[in-house]
């Protein structure tokens, strides 16, 4: 329970139960189903718990493997009943997670690394996942936890995405640097990071566009952007992060292929867990991309962007206590 206690407060815990409510109701159907009138984990019971997986957006691949898991821990176990099979998945499934770093801390959850400052987050993602409500949640966290933040809106492509950052700085009180639509996203993300430096800012978080035009042309300005705050931070961006909408389910699968392919990946946020019984996709995307599953969104409170904790969010989908 030490992990319990110094990392995830009781209030966390009852919001990631209701969060995640509508896909923990689906899986434990599911899984319901698979075992009914079976005392033992045999083939047709892991044949059921196959199709209930694939069908809870955890992805064929990452299915696969885990039914392999369970397979070879049945036959290492010799016996294992239908009344354990919940234990046994949430112990397989959080191997299989990767682990973020901050949860290895037992300090603050929205700490950043002790590296030369700013710390600089580069978000990315498509129109629509929740990039600039994530971005404007994580000010406000980072403010929240006693570090000097300022946002950058780098997505020119978009007016409105402008206006949107803008009044998530006058919510969270923290300073949006900007340019007029169209301009060159790499020369915003300079002069974000030069007020950065002269102000002695701790965190800077960089909006770009949301949209997938091409691979190539995403790539180069991408690579634009990064080249360009290399020359005021050298180590920048130390975070890449991909935002993805868990409500889409495969379909964020494949956004998280374009934009890894785009560019350098190292953490990814899954926004709207709350509003969907898709929630599976998160171990699916963790799993197969090799990359940590950093923040989690379940629901539309500033609190509601949590650090994920892959240990408490396999409890409870599988009713651990």
């Amino acid at each position: 329970m030490g992990f319990f206690n110094k990392l995830f407060s009781r209030e966390k815990k009852e919001k990631l139960d209701s969060g995640l409510q509508k896909t923990k109701d689906g899986i434990w159907g599911k899984i319901t189903h698979a075992i009914a009138g079976k005392s033992k984990i045999d083939e047709d019971v892991l044949d059921n718990l196959e199709e209930s997986f694939i069908t809870s957006d955890i992805g064929v691949e990452t299915t696969l493997k885990l039914i392999d898991r369970i397979r070879d821990r049945v036959a290492r176990d010799k016996y294992v009943n239908t009344t354990e099979l919940n234990a046994l998945l949430c112990d397989e499934i959080s191997q299989m997670l990767v682990k973020p770093e901050e949860i290895k801390d037992d300090k603050e959850d929205f700490k950043i690394p002790e590296t030369d400052r700013p710390y600089v987050i580069m978000v990315v993602g498509v129109n629509g996942v929740g990039k600039t409500t994530t971005i404007g949640k994580l000010a406000r966290q980072y403010k929240n936890a006693g570090y000097k933040v300022v946002l950058g809106a780098a997505d020119t492509f978009r007016a409105a995405a402008i206006e949107q950052l803008d009044i998530w700085g006058e919510r969270v009180g923290v300073p949006v640097i900007k340019q007029k639509m169209g301009s060159d996203p790499a020369a915003v993300a300079y002069d974000t990071l030069n007020y950065a430096k002269a102000k002695g800012a701790d965190v800077v978080i960089i909006d770009t566009a949301g949209r997938l035009h091409n691979k190539i042309g995403l790539m180069n300005e991408l690579t634009k952007i990064k080249n360009v705050m290399k020359k005021v931070v050298a180590d920048a961006p130390q975070e890449v992060l991909l935002v993805l909408d868990g409500s889409t389910g495969q379909n964020a699968y494949e956004q998280a292929k374009q934009f890894i392919a785009a560019t350098e990946v190292n953490a990814l946020a899954v926004t709207k867990l709350d509003g969907t019984a898709k929630g599976g996709v998160v171990i699916g995307i963790s799993d197969q991309f090799q990359i940590p599953v950093k923040y989690i969104g379940i629901g539309e409170g500033v609190e509601d962007l949590q650090i994920f904790h892959p240990e408490e969010f396999v409890k409870t989908l599988f009713e651990l206590k």
